[in-house]
């Protein structure tokens, strides 16, 4: 028997959604997303009205849902847009007699879990499968950083989504003690996000400008990684280099501390700088861990590449929740 749901991944400029069909054995296919621009309706009812006039008015009574942001409480508030979901109305407002709320990067966690091996591509470390027992750790630097962990055994798993982005950030050598030198002018506290993620760039280019005794000019981030993943400007270029190096240095830290068998990077940003992050220092920095430096040389590290986790995800989570 095949169940069809409507998932939906929601953040602060869009809102995904798109049909999924759930066969009984727990494989999902997704149908063709459509995106909607949060800012063009008055609330998650609209929208969700707005797609549902796409398939002649009337959708399927299961939805997957993943929300950017905290999804326990009553309430649901956005931090960039200004939707407000309460769960509790989900069957009365969207005609859905099941549902699943999910945090966006936890559903990462249950797309890693549930995707094929044909959805990653190596990065470090083996050049092998992710180990089907264990736990797997995600990291994926965005607009902040997610932080998640998989636990596989028996044919069970788990997913923990967490707050590990915003762990200290622990500089490694004098470049990095001016970054984090920096920082600590705006922040009393720095998190290793504000190095970590796609805004974190313009910090990074701003600090070296500032050790090199250039001028500083605002940058817009896209702009930067566009610049530095081209080779256009060799302090942009730099920049870059500095956020791989970086990157490898928490996902390490983060395997160590997960107890991990293997790593995975998810997030755009990981897609779009996946060749520069292949050519990058983020395996040495990775593994150069002290005396557990052979340890972290055995992990496969793997980049996701399905094309919509967030929707594939919050379907698995609906899967789990509602029909294993």
């Amino acid at each position: 028997m095949t169940t069809e749901i409507v998932t939906v991944d929601i953040g602060g400029t869009h809102a995904r959604f798109a049909l999924a069909s759930i066969a009984a054995d727990g494989q999902i296919e997704l149908g063709e997303p459509a995106t909607l621009h949060t800012k063009d309706h008055a609330s998650f009812q609209t929208a969700w009205e707005d797609f549902a006039r796409m398939h002649g008015g009337h959708l399927p009574g299961g939805v997957a849902i993943a929300i950017a942001g905290p999804v326990g409480g009553e309430v649901i508030r956005f931090t960039n847009n200004p939707w407000v979901i309460r769960p509790a109305l989900i069957p009365e407002k969207l005609g859905a007699d099941r549902y699943t709320v999910i945090n966006d990067f936890g559903a990462v966690g249950h797309a890693v879990a549930c995707a094929g091996d044909e959805h990653f591509v190596h990065l470090a470390g083996p050049d092998a499968p992710l180990p089907a027992e264990g736990t797997l750790s995600i990291v994926g630097p965005g607009t902040g950083l997610g932080v998640a962990h998989v636990w596989r055994g028996a044919g069970e798993y788990r997913v923990q989504a967490t707050e590990g982005g915003h762990v200290d950030y622990a500089p490694l050598d004098s470049i990095e003690d001016a970054i984090l030198a920096r920082l600590r002018q705006r922040y009393r506290r720095v998190s290793v996000e504000r190095v970590v993620s796609g805004p974190g760039l313009v910090d990074i280019y701003e600090a070296l400008a500032q050790m090199e005794h250039r001028a500083i000019q605002p940058v817009d981030d896209k702009v930067l990684w566009s610049l530095g993943t081209s080779g256009e400007d060799s302090l942009a270029a730099a920049a870059v280099d500095r956020f791989c190096l970086s990157l490898g240095s928490f996902a390490g830290d983060i395997a160590l501390a997960q107890g991990a068998s293997g790593v995975v990077i998810a997030g755009g940003l990981g897609l779009r700088i996946k060749d520069t992050l292949l050519r990058s220092g983020f395996a040495n920095r990775f593994t150069a861990k002290g005396r557990f430096a052979e340890l972290m040389a055995t992990l496969p590290v793997k980049l996701i590449t399905h094309p919509q986790p967030g929707l594939f995800g919050a379907a698995a989570a609906f899967a789990k929740e509602h029909l294993a």
